[in-house]
């Protein structure tokens, strides 16, 4: 096992490792930018080093800043968090070669997996389903063509990367050419890589993922799958496990095919496998993403599985201890983002003093955060300030608790979507389960129109 970690993020997920690595007796590196000399997570650590200024590019993306850290203060292995270099192959290639161990998968896998284009092949020849759509595109010219044999809508997607970026959904041919243009630049300047490809845009869906662990000696095992159905933007709000209307044939059909794709590639450490599950029952496979998911505790709340602590056993060596019939799922779980932004105002970010914080409580709420009284949040970084979990023995219990838990907590100094996730969970799509990945637009046109 690892005596000493370095932690490559900020924030509540730097927070949220730091916790995982006091309860293990392992050591913590935290590494910050200027802006984030009075972050939690830095005071938190048991060794602080600031790696450039607040932009991202020249401190949490700055690879040879982070390295030096690591190789310096002796750390063993390099925990990126989710976000920032977490699927970075080539930030993963230089840990190899540095000798320092890297929490997730390898340089190669992550080149593998996160060549959506190269994702799609291995699971199609795997037998996993995937969206109909074409492999990479090597002109607009030629993805007319293809456009029109798919027909619309469609998706234009890029090649690598994620968090909704060099994504365009086009309606029609008239739309096409911009669209493409507009998501090659978007790809190219996000990820250095503008490739794209097309996929058929499948509608109404509903968004299900698969957590799965996956060991270095070829065992894996399944936690259940999650429902990030509540996008804005391509940005979850709101998850929930276990899925709100899926049944047990269409879930294990899933859990069977998430695992069959582990398998086609050998992935070992924690991965999720992404599915668009359509009304007639039919699942698809998006991507897999290599690391850890921002909504991962919602997993952790309704199996009672560490997975924070287990990516790490796993980057350590360790074997899985249980097998699939061990697993199990306790009621019914559902997560919130908390979001520094203003609803009211086309979701402008907020930044600044936080002047009171209240956070709530009880039995089975976690809050995931980097909050504090007088904290200044930062103007620099993505708007997420924290995260509330619950768990009921029901669905409706959950979406009890969650309003009570939301209507609990108190943040001043900063304007937030606390009160617009409240609405969220009161709405009849909500409520009844039906809601799909088209909900936030229908929901923001009505709010719109009540105005």
């Amino acid at each position: 096992m690892f005596s000493k970690i370095l932690i490559a993020n900020r924030g509540e997920i730097a927070v949220r490792i730091i916790r995982a690595c006091r309860e293990m007796g392992i050591s913590t590196v935290a590494v910050y930018s200027e802006a984030d000399k009075d972050s939690m997570h830095v005071q938190l650590a048991d060794e602080s080093y600031c790696i450039g200024p607040s932009k991202v590019s020249d401190s949490y993306l700055n690879i040879p800043a982070i390295l030096t850290v690591a190789i310096e203060s002796g750390a063993q292995a390099i925990h990126p968090g989710y976000g920032l270099l977490s699927e970075n192959a080539k930030f993963v290639s230089l840990c190899e070669q540095c000798n320092i161990e890297f929490i997730g998968p390898s340089s190669k896998m992550i080149s593998l997996l996160g060549d959506k284009d190269m994702a799609r092949k291995t699971m199609r020849n795997a037998g996993v389903p995937v969206t109909p759509g074409t492999d990479v595109l090597e002109s607009v010219e030629q993805a007319k063509k293809e456009a029109e044999k798919i027909g619309f809508p469609l998706l234009i997607k890029a090649r690598s990367g994620g968090g909704g970026r060099g994504i365009r959904r086009v309606d029609s041919i008239k739309e096409f050419e911009d669209a493409y243009n507009q998501a090659h630049a978007e790809a190219q300047s996000a990820f250095g890589d503008g490739a794209l490809y097309i996929e058929k845009f499948l509608h109404p869906v509903k968004h299900i993922e698969v957590q799965l662990l996956c060991d270095k000696y070829g065992d894996t095992v399944c936690l259940g799958e999650r429902e990030c159905s509540v996008q804005r933007k391509n940005q979850k709000l709101i998850e929930e496990s276990p899925g709100s209307t899926v049944s047990e044939s269409v879930r294990q059909g899933m859990f069977d095919a998430a695992i069959k794709a582990a398998k086609a590639v050998n992935y070992n450490s924690v991965g999720t496998v992404e599915f668009l599950l359509d009304k007639d029952n039919n699942y698809y496979f998006m991507e897999m993403n290599t690391r850890l998911q921002v909504e991962h505790g919602v997993t952790e709340m309704v199996t009672g599985i560490d997975i924070v602590q287990w990516q790490i056993r796993i980057a350590a060596g360790c074997k899985l201890n249980r097998t699939q019939e061990q697993i199990f799922m306790h009621g019914h779980t559902i997560e919130c983002r908390i979001n520094a932004e203003d609803p009211e105002s086309d979701f402008r970010p907020s930044c600044g003093k936080i002047t009171g914080l209240h956070l709530p409580g009880g039995s089975f709420v976690r809050f995931d955060t980097a909050l504090y009284q007088d904290y200044v949040v930062p103007p620099f970084y993505d708007s997420m300030v924290g995260k509330i979990i619950v768990q009921g023995r029901t669905r409706e219990t959950a979406i009890r608790k969650m309003k009570m838990a939301l209507s609990e907590l108190s943040i001043s100094g900063i304007k937030n979507n606390r009160d617009l996730l409240i609405e969220i969970l009161s709405s009849k799509k909500f409520v009844d389960g039906s809601y799909t990945t088209d909900f936030m637009s229908e929901f923001e046109e009505k709010r719109k129109a009540k105005k």
